[in-house]
């Protein structure tokens, strides 16, 4: 796996979420934050896992919406499980959502790479507080 440059906490992450202005929120926050290096930006859960299946390493974190048309989280977590176990060991979700409904933070937490379930929007204290 290839390291950050420094002064950047994560080499590469990838935003998977249907809403424009969230995924242009979570970038610039990450960039702000000096979070990752690389951001991925999808508008589809189906254009991430296409990436994906041509990548050969993944990124080192996923944000990650629930409610998306076509695909939500939860199948896109579905279909994320599918891939080696050497491709996702370094590879952290976190959930960003303004589901209200505890069930989805439950099944978040039933996903063995969830590693947090957070609300939007995405606030930089968030990232600095983010234990993966």
């Amino acid at each position: 796996m290839s390291q950050p440059d420094p002064g950047f906490k994560f080499k590469r992450v990838m935003v998977v979420d249907d809403a424009s202005i969230d995924r242009f929120l979570v970038e610039r926050i990450v960039k702000k934050t000096a979070f990752a290096e690389e951001i991925l930006s999808f508008e589809s859960a189906k254009d991430a896992l296409e990436y994906l299946h041509q990548s050969e390493e993944a990124p080192q974190v996923i944000f990650l919406d629930i409610n998306m048309p076509g695909m939500n989280g939860f199948e896109f977590l579905a279909e994320f499980e599918k891939f080696p176990d050497s491709f996702k060991e370094n590879c952290s979700v976190v959930m960003l959502t303004s589901s209200l409904y505890p069930d989805d933070r439950q099944k978040a937490a039933n996903s063995r790479y969830v590693k947090s379930f957070l609300n939007k929007p995405l606030r930089p204290e968030y990232l600095i507080d983010l234990q993966l």
